[in-house]
Order: C-alpha cells, then sequence, then structure tokens
C-alpha cells in the first residue's frame, strides 16, 4: 500500500533475525519459489518484520518481493472505514479479495512472472493497479492480518500479539483515530485473527521471539 508509514524498532530487528534463521535454511533447500506469510493483529509489526526480513534477504543475494494484504480490501481505506461505520458487520474477511490474492499467488507458483495486482494509494482514498515481475525472485513475503487463510504457502508466520498488546504501537502509527469504535473493530478482529495462530508454522512470541509451533 503506497503511503503507509513503518516504524522499525529493535524488537522488530531482533524477530525478522530469528526468523530468517529458521526459514533460511529451508529457503536454500528450495528448488522453487517460497512464499511465506506474516500474520497478526493491528499494529503487531508484520509489515515492519516483513521489511526487516527483505533487508537481510537481500544481504544474502536473494531477491524477494513484499505483497501486503492492504492491497487487496475490496474497498479503499477511507472508503472501507465509513463503510464499517454504517455496519460494523462488515468487518471481517469478506473486506479482503483473498480469493484474488490466493490467485495471483497461485500463478506466481505455477511459472508466471508478470502479475497484476492491485495497489491502494492510502492519500487519495484510491485503487490502482500495478504489475509486478518476478522474474528471479526467490522469495515472496505476503503481510497481513488474515493472511494465515491462504493456501498456497510455504510457511506461515504469526505474530502473537493482540490488539491491547499493540496500543502503543497503533498511537505512533497513527494511521487510524483510537477511540471506541476502533476498540470494537479491534476486538471483533481479535477473535477472527486468534483462531489462525493454531495454523502457523512459527510463532512471534509477545517478547518478539521466533519459535516453531510444535502445537501444529
Amino acid at each position: 500500500m503506497r503511503g503507509d508509514k513503518l516504524v522499525i524498532l529493535e524488537v522488530h530487528v531482533k524477530a525478522a533475525r530469528q526468523l530468517a534463521e529458521l526459514l533460511l535454511p529451508q529457503i536454500e533447500e528450495s528448488r522453487k519459489k517460497f512464499i511465506i506469510t506474516i500474520a497478526g493483529e493491528s499494529g503487531s509489526g508484520k509489515s515492519e518484520i516483513a521489511k526487516v526480513l527483505f533487508d537481510l534477504f537481500a544481504e544474502k543475494d536473494i531477491e524477494t518481493i513484499i505483497l501486503q494484504q492492504d492491497d487487496y480490501f475490496v474497498y479503499p481505506p477511507k472508503t472501507n472505514s465509513e463503510m464499517r461505520k454504517k455496519d460494523i458487520g462488515h468487518v471481517g474477511l469478506s473486506e479482503v479479495r483473498l480469493s484474488l490474492l490466493d490467485q495471483n499467488l497461485r500463478d506466481i507458483i505455477d511459472g508466471k512472472n508478470l502479475i497484476e495486482k492491485p495497489l491502494v494509494i492510502f492519500e487519495k482514498d484510491r485503487i490502482d493497479s500495478e504489475t509486478l515481475n518476478f522474474d528471479g525472485v526467490k522469495v515472496i513475503i505476503v503481510e497481513g492480518t488474515y493472511t494465515t487463510t491462504l493456501k498456497n504457502i510455504d510457511r506461515h508466520v504469526f505474530i502473537n500479539r493482540t490488539y491491547e498488546d499493540t496500543r502503543e504501537s497503533r498511537i505512533m502509527r497513527a494511521r487510524e483515530e483510537q477511540d471506541d469504535f476502533l476498540e470494537r473493530i479491534l476486538k471483533i478482529e481479535h477473535e477472527i485473527i486468534s483462531s489462525h495462530k493454531s495454523q502457523a508454522d512459527i510463532i512471534i512470541t509477545k517478547k518478539y521471539n521466533a519459535e516453531k509451533n510444535c502445537g501444529k
């Protein structure tokens, strides 16, 4: 999403480094493009950890592209916010074109190099499109709240921090007004997203340690 602001902290770097240690052997063994999701609640650090992981892979000469779930929303952010105010039942997986994202990933796996995808322009509250070239790309990182539900994935990563844990991070990011209505939305999202934790291959703990999900 164009216009998004990242606040990268040392804890994000720590988590990304541990994540890289777990993933690199699998990536190096893989003979195909390797797809990773990073999921979690609002403000948990998905975008920040994805960016640091991208940089760590670049240091290893591993060409990587980040895809953001935010680009796949049905409506642009400000319009979507108004839809939620009209009907809070609008909040949930149906807000996102997850099937399109999954299809884009399927096309990449099948060897298609040029992929046309949506692109959200945050400040203009508009959804455009862009074409990305995946020729030579080894790793695709897909970050977003509901990305654990995607099918065409090699490894799912889940950040185990709730909306209550992330309040300070959300204030620093300043993307949304922190009010009672937002708390209601975040509680609904929490009920949905927390159920996805058991499906993840790797858990990033509240203290930002990356650990294999032994319970999977």
